[in-house]
């Protein structure tokens, strides 16, 4: 078996490219950065080489292909680059949105691979174009060097027909793909495979409730180490309040909008999903939670209702997933809200009374983005506080294709 070491890990927007270089003997962080404002005049590279301060600077960037090339560059600058030549990069990972049915588990890039993704671009009209201009970069930047697709819907594709079927005529739903998909699939199966290590148990035994909430959230009930069900659907618009977007509601609102307003479906799909959510009901003028909690000890109405609209349905989907799983291990809060908000965590957990959940207040207060637990030594049903690390997961999953290959 073939073995590599450094592996970048690209996650391409549609006016950005993250990128992170990690040493995969270690599974350590070399570098990580983004180029922000790609097409714009005013297009940004931000690098930051481990244990060092980040540096910015203004770049042209008029496209994926041009803002690679300013990452390559960094990557080998003589001053503070991590490599002496691109040649010691032996894989690239890619972030890709949506796999349809088509991918279950991550792939090596090839040119059927690249035409399924394009394929999915009327699911994931956002992101897979962009995913797929990161990964034509990258093959002309760095010819010969393989490229892994990991797609974020994968992990979920281990949902039985039950959580994934919507109620609408099957010729319609397979003429279309039309069904549950999820994702953040590569944050909940790091989180899955982290807490296997933590409640020391076989991942085949293991059966939790995973939390990733953020300014995008989902969560999902893990059975057996796999995916039982989760929160988001056909697109990330499903499941719980978020940031800007609605998350559940009545599909009949948009009929009576449309009817009503004159909204067309462009005009609802801006609405629902930039226009909703946190960002249109706490009057902070923002979906961040940062913003919502210091509005709610403020005393500002709008916000309390806000707030608690997100612990309601947070709550409402960890019930209802108890209920699904039967036995639960425990339930892990992940992503930029589970790992730093301490009042929505709080709030969350204070709900979950009825599943045994008791919350140790003193832990959860100094828990900001660290492994932890948050529950007391007497609670029934533990909690914990667990850093996700997609990156890591995508240079893993590549590592895997590639030393497999």
């Amino acid at each position: 078996m073939a073995t590599i070491d450094k592996v970048l890990v690209v996650n391409s927007g549609s006016s950005s490219l993250k990128y992170m270089l990690f040493s995969m003997k270690t599974e350590t962080m070399l570098c990580k950065g983004i180029v922000e404002r790609i097409g714009d005049a005013n297009a940004n590279l931000v690098y930051q080489k481990a244990g060092c301060e980040k540096r910015s600077s203004a770049v042209k960037a008029l496209n994926h292909g041009q803002a690679f090339e300013h990452v390559c560059a960094a990557l080998v600058n003589k001053d503070d680059g991590v490599v002496k030549s691109l040649s010691e990069i032996e894989a690239v990972g890619h972030r890709v949105l949506h796999g349809g049915l088509e991918f279950t588990t991550p792939v090596l890039v090839n040119a059927a691979v690249k035409k399924a993704i394009r394929k999915c671009f009327d699911l994931g009209p956002l992101h897979n174009p962009a995913n797929l201009t990161g990964i034509e970069a990258c093959e002309k930047k760095m010819k010969g060097v393989p490229n892994v697709a990991v797609f974020d819907t994968g992990f979920h594709m281990t949902m039985p027909a039950e959580s994934y079927m919507y109620a609408i005529p099957r010729q319609l739903a397979k003429k279309y793909g039309l069904r549950k998909y999820g994702f953040h699939g590569t944050s909940h199966k790091y989180v899955t495979e982290t807490a296997a290590k933590v409640f020391k148990k076989p991942l085949a035994k293991l059966n939790i409730i995973t939390c990733h909430l953020g300014n995008g959230s989902s969560l999902a009930a893990i059975k057996g180490g796999k995916v039982f069900d989760t929160t988001m659907g056909l697109t990330p618009l499903q499941g719980l309040v978020m940031g800007t977007r609605s998350g559940d509601i009545d599909p009949a609102v948009c009929f009576f909008l449309a009817k009503k307003e004159g909204m067309d479906a462009e005009a609802l799909d801006t609405l629902l999903n930039k226009k909703s959510g946190l960002l249109s009901i706490a009057g902070t003028g923002t979906g961040d939670m940062r913003d919502l909690c210091a509005a709610v000890k403020a005393g500002k109405a709008d916000a309390k209702e806000a707030f608690d609209l997100f612990v309601h349905r947070t709550v409402l989907y960890i019930g209802g997933y108890a209920a699904l799983l039967g036995k639960i291990d425990g339930i892990v809060f992940a992503g930029g809200i589970g790992e730093n908000s301490d009042d929505a965590r709080g709030a969350i957990c204070e709900r979950l009374a009825g599943l045994g959940v008791k919350l140790d207040k003193k832990a959860n207060k100094s828990t900001h983005g660290q492994l932890a637990k948050i529950s007391s030594a007497d609670s029934k049903l533990p909690v914990w506080v667990i850093p996700t690390n997609e990156e890591l997961m995508i240079a893993r999953e590549t590592f895997r294709i590639v030393t497999a290959k």
